[in-house]
């Protein structure tokens, strides 16, 4: 099997315009009395590879650790924006820069697209995210942004893009994305 990791190094990645950069601070080092490595991490959950849960824009929406897992694994359509949505496609991740209209959200919800994935750090125009982030989630449809398909040739995988479980409440998760 081909796993395909489509994640951003989480150090090194774009950081939506305004939100902290992820750090890390070694605490521990091995070394004289220290018997091994230990590493402390800072970071928004909305960093590098990740999902927005309905809770970052509606203020009584679920949080990530509410969502269910079915929602970021299994069959996905990977291809360029050109307005149309395949057939059955319940997870779309779209190659490329683009940046979704309201019309764009307002057709994927028509569609039954349960996930739209893309390679910008939002879903949304990064000037004016709200509308398009509205659409979506009141809909129940997830944004998996930050994710990088330049090696991925449009067509059929499936894919695994699980939040981490930080419990019920939070805006949003980082993932470890990958399509095989």
């Amino acid at each position: 099997m081909n796993i395909i990791d489509i994640t951003q190094p989480l150090f090194s990645c774009e950081v939506f315009p305004g939100d902290p950069a992820p750090s890390f601070e070694r605490v521990k080092t091995i070394s004289g009395d220290n018997l091994y490595n230990l590493t402390n991490i800072s970071l928004c959950v909305h960093n590098g590879t990740h999902i927005d849960a309905p809770r970052h824009f509606l203020a009584e929406g679920a949080g990530a650790g509410d969502l269910p897992l079915s929602i970021f694994h299994g069959g996905c359509c990977v291809k360029e924006w050109d307005g149309e949505i395949p057939a059955n496609c319940e997870r779309l991740l779209l190659k490329g820069s683009y940046e979704l209209s309201a019309e764009d959200a307002k057709l994927l919800v028509r569609s039954g697209v349960k996930l739209i994935g893309v390679e910008a750090q939002s879903v949304g125009p990064a000037g004016a995210p709200l509308e398009v982030h509205l659409i979506l989630l009141k809909a129940g449809v997830i944004p998996l942004e930050g994710i990088v398909l330049s090696n991925v040739e449009p067509g059929e995988y499936t894919l695994s893009a699980f939040p981490l479980n930080l419990g019920s409440g939070c805006d949003g998760s980082p993932v470890r994305a990958v399509l095989y």
